[in-house]
């Protein structure tokens, strides 16, 4: 935190204005989700832990609590464009020293997400090298390469990452696609329905079904963080995270079913309690062509750099409005002269992937841990690394959605601006209630989703990494209102769009 007699530079303002409409930011919200991750690896995960068969319709009711939720977040983003997202959201909807608490919060859970999948991409990476080619190498060494090639996206123009997250989603796609017609064509007990049933989720497990399935939903509320960037932000925002949710939602669950009949409703659980995340491609191995396994093994690989490409995006953003409006530090404002991407924050995330990366290799490899963690050496990032940071990102990320709702109906309290009492006050209380339900339920099942037997010093670390720097942040709000007034206003403000149209004009200073 820098000190709060500094105010931010202006020649830092202004991303890359007008480049983004809906389709770009809808790939940019799918690509952080990660469907083909989700399916092969997060409904296997929920079949394998719960034994809950109604997993299907598990991702549909989400789809339905979280289009309540989107209701009240659009509103809001037609009155509030800026990169701090959740941020600001907070700030102009409870109260600036909330907003820099959430801030805090967001940040931690964004980049837990996103470094917690680079335990995945290295496990994987290693895994499929070694199966296919005989190599052996060690699985941070990719994670090592892909923080490059991250780190360099980043920094460029926006609409690149754009695009080639668009085509890496497609593809992901058309994989999944071919699964699930391939399972529907082997149908070992016939096309069942029973994981569209509502009495097959509704049974001892659905706590941990759901939070499971809330997961698979991360990264569609970013869609406002691309709000300066967006053609019409008033629009694009409120119509990307509509069709991200719609097709989220949709596709999951018929994925999820297709799993189901595939398998077999009967079979479903304890294959994939033997399999994992490898029995999409062992499945398809048996009733497909070899090659066509292999490359959904390559596809998998690209869903994972998909959304490490999206969360590492979403976190330099929230970096660059926070130091825009120095609350961080006012470097962390910067943009690139060229690309006007917010190159300070895309380095200081990469900076973070990479401490946290030789964190845990240092931790697995020098101290011993991973005979600790793992029951087999090469899972170590995958049962730490990996489960730990995710799940802790996905908690935090369900509370701040909470908070958001409240601060939706807080924000339109005095003033509805037009608009009617069901996205205002109604849908964002209903959403309120059901997340913080969520939320309760991801608490009591956090042993399941860490994959421990009982509670360990683990399974408080990881939530104090997000409630005490949201403590901190507030406290440090507070601070700011009494030592620098000035700068207090600012906060979750952003820049006006008159200033912007100058910065526009004049150009910036950067790298």
């Amino acid at each position: 935190m820098t000190s709060t007699t500094s105010t931010p530079p202006k020649q830092s303002s202004g991303l890359g204005r007008r480049r983004l409409g809906v389709p770009s930011v809808t790939l940019m919200i799918i690509a952080a989700s990660a469907p083909l991750t989700v399916v092969a690896g997060g409904v296997t995960t929920t079949f394998a832990v719960t034994g809950v068969i109604g997993v299907p319709i598990g991702f549909i009711v989400l789809a339905a609590a979280l289009a309540v939720f989107a209701v009240g977040y659009a509103a809001m983003s037609r009155y509030v464009t800026n990169a701090g997202a959740f941020y600001a959201y907070i700030a102009q909807g409870i109260g600036r020293p909330f907003g820099v608490g959430a801030s805090l919060v967001a940040l931690v859970a964004y980049n837990a997400m996103q470094v917690g999948i680079y335990g995945l991409f290295g496990f994987q990476m290693s895994m499929f090298l070694e199966a296919k080619l005989g190599i052996t190498t060690p699985w941070w060494l990719w994670i090592l390469v892909c923080i490059g090639v991250v780190a360099v996206l980043g920094v460029n123009r926006v609409d690149l990452s754009a695009k080639v997250l668009g085509i890496l989603v497609a593809l992901e796609f058309v994989a999944v696609l071919v699964f699930d017609i391939v399972s529907f064509s082997v149908a070992p007990e016939g096309v069942s329905t029973a994981g569209l049933e509502l009495s097959n989720l509704f049974v001892p497990g659905v706590g941990a079904v759901l939070s499971f399935g809330i997961a698979a939903f991360m990264g569609f509320e970013s869609a406002a963080i691309y709000g300066e960037e967006s053609k019409d932000p008033k629009r694009t925002v409120a119509r990307a995270t509509y069709a991200a949710v719609a097709i989220i939602g949709v596709f999951y669950a018929f994925s999820a079913w297709a799993f189901t009949v595939g398998i077999g409703p009967s079979q479903i659980a304890e294959a994939s309690a033997t399999y994992g995340p490898d029995l999409m491609f062992v499945f398809m191995s048996e009733h497909a062509p070899v090659i066509i396994s292999d490359l959904m093994q390559v596809l998998f690989l690209t869903s994972l750099f998909a959304a490490l490409q999206s969360f590492h995006n979403a976190v330099a953003r929230y970096l660059y409005s926070l130091g825009r409006e120095g609350v961080l530090h006012p470097r962390l404002g910067s943009v690139r002269a060229v690309s006007r991407a917010p190159w300070a924050g895309s380095l200081a995330q990469t900076i973070i992937a990479l401490v946290v990366t030789l964190g845990f290799v240092f931790a697995g490899e020098v101290m011993g841990l991973k005979n600790d963690f793992a029951p087999t050496e090469f899972l170590y990032p995958v049962l730490t690394m990996f489960t730990w940071l995710t799940n802790t990102g996905a908690m935090g990320l369900v509370l701040l959605m909470c908070i958001i709702a409240i601060s939706v109906i807080g924000f339109f309290r005095r003033d509805r601006r037009g608009l009617g009492r069901w996205s205002t006050f109604i849908a964002p209380l209903i959403s309120a209630v059901v997340l913080f339900t969520v939320f309760v339920l991801i608490v009591a099942n956090f042993n399941v989703l860490l994959g421990q037997a009982e509670t360990t010093p683990v399974t408080f670390v990881l939530p104090a990494l997000l409630i005490v720097p949201g403590v901190l942040g507030v406290i440090w709000g507070f601070a700011i209102r009494s030592r620098n007034p000035e700068l207090y206003a600012r906060i979750g403000h952003g820049i006006e769009e008159a200033e912007v149209d100058l910065i526009d004009g004049e150009g910036h200073r950067g790298i």
